[in-house]
């Protein structure tokens, strides 16, 4: 696609921005009811829970504790963005770019997102700690955020996959009848205005591979899917099993080969590989292993069946 095409869809993303401007504190108000938000036909597979394990009591807490760890992980994860794209406002040669223009707009949106979030983070549980937040492991976070956020590349694969993730939970809460009713008003209007970052991730990243080196390559086509399954497998991390009495880290490990929650991995991440593709950045014929992992992709390139259409 040509500079001048990008910015004729960018000029359109701006003016569907300006189009309804949802401010979350008005036009989304009242907050979550009590008891389970989240049903356990649906979180349970993703969560890597079987049935027998919770008690109802057990249920309604793991379901409150769990959404609070995804709705904290948002939180983390939009702020990472957002210093990556302030990065790049302070970088830009020319801020007559409807490309500036949209980076404005998508700082505007996901502030607001972020309210939300934290308005309806404090009307849940007090969210469980991670144990995996020791010393070692915030020093080894720390430094992949810094390369997310001055590195380009990676930066747009992580933007895709911080969408594409929890886009597929979101609309899968939304859809379903048994969500607490203000969870799915919150996933409805969220996914609304991230089909338009994810337009503009996916038009960005062709530009941006151009013009990385190769060590932003390398760190995309071998380390991102690392930095991406992390981020997926501790959106529910182990506090979060040992807070409704389970065995905290062991229960986690063994969720994280659950057939429902690797399914729902690979179906969530293979947009982002089918974009890398697109962009240039990815040969579908000669896929770095970590990716085929990470999506559960075939050595010719071709899509596995899911652990749960097996």
């Amino acid at each position: 696609m040509s500079a001048t095409a990008v910015e004729t869809r960018v000029e359109r993303l701006n003016a569907a921005s300006l189009a309804r401007v949802v401010e979350p504190d008005v036009d989304l108000p009242g907050g979550i009811g009590p008891g389970k938000v989240l049903p356990d036909e649906l979180l349970w597979p993703t969560a890597g829970i079987e049935p027998g394990m919770l008690d109802e009591q057990q249920a309604v807490r793991f379901s409150r504790l769990a959404l609070a760890a995804i709705t904290t992980g948002g939180l983390e994860l939009e702020s990472v963005l957002m210093a990556g794209f302030g990065l790049q406002l302070a970088r830009a040669d020319d801020y007559r770019d409807p490309r500036i223009t949209y980076l404005l707009h998508e700082l505007g949106e996901e502030t607001r997102h972020s309210r939300l979030f934290a308005r309806m983070l404090s009307q849940l549980d007090e969210p469980a700690p991670n144990p995996m937040g020791n010393r070692v492991f915030e020093v080894v976070a720390h430094q992949v955020i810094d390369q997310v956020i001055h590195r380009p590349a990676l930066l747009y694969t992580m933007v895709l996959a911080g969408e594409e993730i929890p886009d597929l939970l979101q609309k899968r809460a939304a859809d379903h009848p048994d969500t607490d009713p203000f969870v799915r008003d919150v996933n409805r209007y969220h996914r609304q205005e991230e089909a338009r970052h994810l337009a503009f991730a996916r038009m960005m990243l062709p530009e941006v591979w151009a013009d990385s080196n190769q060590i932003d390559r390398t760190l995309v086509r071998f380390l991102a899917p690392t930095f991406i399954r992390e981020m997926y497998e501790n959106l529910i991390h182990a506090g979060v099993f040992a807070a409704v009495g389970l065995p905290g880290m062991a229960t986690w490990r063994k969720a994280r080969e659950h057939p429902g929650r690797v399914a729902t991995r690979m179906e969530a991440t293979r947009p982002v590989l089918d974009a890398l593709v697109t962009a240039g950045a990815l040969d579908r014929q000669h896929l770095p292993r970590p990716w085929r992992a990470l999506c559960g992709i075939a050595p010719d390139g071709t899509p596995e069946p899911l652990p749960t259409e097996r």
